[in-house]
C-alpha cells in the first residue's frame, strides 16, 4: 500500500468520524496523531504529538521515538493554549511582547501558556471548538507546519 494510498485511508477516517463530532474522541485523536507523526518522520522531526477535547484535557500524548523530553510538556501546552484562547499559539507571539496588549500572558495558566508556534484549535463542521492539537520537537517553524498540517488535515474531513 503506498503513502497516497494510506493517506487518503486516513482522511476519509478523520472525516467519517468528525461527522457530527462535539468533543475531540480518542479515535479522531489517534488517527490525526498517525497522519502528522507521518508528516514529521517525512521532515526529519522526531516530534510530540497531543490532542487535548475542547476542555483542553488531554485525549492522547504521543512521543516519536528519540524525541525530547521537554517536547512532552510543551504539546500538551501549546494544545492547552489553542483551546484556553481559541487561536493558534503562533497568533500570540506579537501580542505577547513587550508593551503589547497580552504582555505576560505566558506567566498565567500555571505557565501553562505557549506564546510560539505549534499548537492550533481544532473546529466540527459547525465551526465548534471540538479540541487542539500541539506539536514540539523540531524548529519553531517546523512545529509550526506541523500543527497547521494536523488541523489542515482535520479540516479535510469537514
Amino acid at each position: 500500500m503506498s503513502n497516497v494510498d494510506i493517506t487518503s485511508i486516513v482522511k476519509a477516517l478523520v472525516k467519517d468520524m468528525k461527522d457530527g463530532m462535539d468533543d475531540m474522541t480518542l479515535d479522531a485523536a489517534l488517527s490525526l496523531a498517525d497522519e502528522v507523526k507521518r508528516k514529521a518522520a517525512e521532515m526529519g522531526v522526531r516530534a510530540v504529538v497531543a490532542i487535548t477535547n475542547r476542555g483542553a484535557n488531554p485525549v492522547l500524548v504521543q512521543c516519536m521515538d528519540d524525541s525530547y523530553i521537554a517536547s512532552f510538556d510543551i504539546a500538551l501546552n501549546k494544545a492547552y493554549t489553542s483551546v484556553a484562547l481559541k487561536m493558534p499559539t503562533c497568533a500570540l507571539s506579537d501580542l505577547a511582547k513587550p508593551g503589547a496588549s497580552l504582555y505576560g500572558i505566558q506567566f498565567t495558566n500555571g505557565g501553562r501558556i505557549v506564546i510560539f508556534g505549534g499548537g492550533e484549535p481544532l473546529y466540527n463542521r459547525e465551526g465548534t471548538l471540538i479540541g487542539a492539537i500541539g506539536v514540539s520537537g523540531g524548529s519553531e517553524s517546523e512545529d509550526t507546519a506541523l500543527a497547521a498540517y494536523g488541523k489542515e488535515i482535520f479540516e479535510k474531513g469537514n
